[in-house]
């Protein structure tokens, strides 16, 4: 049986400064620290992160098919070989820590590999440490209010489909949409069919040199990054404490 830890560290959504003291800690207490990569293999956004503070030789690149959402079987594969890279580290090294953008637990790739490491490595104890998301980083730079009150708030991937946005938007709350970049002339439309453009607001790169947030209201149809984030406040009268 595996005495062995992988630890899923968030490291947020670009920013360095947006890792957590205990991030920054359980990614230098690991022996080696693995970051997904795409296969063309350009420096993805956690490897970028992560390197802010440990040393590159301690950087495990380990190939995922991160986008792949039509080839089933080459998806599947290719988690597979991440897996098994990863139960390799595991039984070579006693803690193991893999990094991931945003939160280990909202839409995260670490998802997967632990459901894939427990049962290729028994016994292996499996922690997450949370990390900042992009709509918490959205909502600080652009000054949007997730919630108030009694407000819910949810979280939709437009790569589930507009009309799951659009049953999102008609309901009540903030609306929050991941992933929205290459919908984005979809997006604007159902924002304009449920009277929700004019508060929203979206970004991208967020604490990055390319980071741009603007209006909803400016989006022409043009794609945007893959990774762009999207806020539809909740409906608001201007009272302070109106939802409480």
């Amino acid at each position: 049986m595996s005495s062995s830890r992988l630890v899923g560290v968030g490291v947020g959504p670009g920013d360095p400064e947006l890792v957590t003291v205990k991030g920054v800690n359980a990614l230098r207490a690991a022996e080696v620290v693995v970051v997904p990569v795409m296969d063309s293999g350009e420096r993805g956004r956690a490897e970028a992160t992560v390197l802010h503070y440990v040393p590159e030789d301690k950087v495990v690149r380990v190939v995922f098919a991160l986008n792949e959402r039509t080839d089933h079987a080459r998806r599947e594969a290719a988690w597979d070989a991440a897996g098994q890279r990863v139960a390799q580290l595991l039984t070579a090294h006693s803690s193991v820590a893999f990094a991931t953008i945003g939160d280990p637990n909202v839409y995260s790739t670490f998802t997967y590999l632990a459901h894939t490491i427990g049962e290729l490595v028994p016994g292996v104890v499996v922690e997450t440490v949370p990390g900042i998301t992009a709509m918490q980083d959205l909502a600080a730079r652009s000054g949007a209010v997730l919630t108030e009150g009694t407000e819910p708030l949810t979280l939709v991937p437009v790569t589930a489909g507009s009309a799951v946005l659009k049953d999102a938007l008609n309901g009540p709350g903030t609306v929050v949409a991941y992933k929205f970049g290459r919908q984005a002339a979809e997006v604007a439309e159902v924002l304009r069919e449920t009277g929700r453009l004019g508060d929203a607001v979206w970004g991208s790169a967020l604490g990055l040199e390319a980071e741009s947030i603007q209006p909803a209201a400016e989006l022409d149809g043009t794609p945007l990054p893959y990774l762009s984030t999207l806020i539809a406040p909740a409906r608001r009268d201007g009272t302070r404490g109106g939802k409480l």
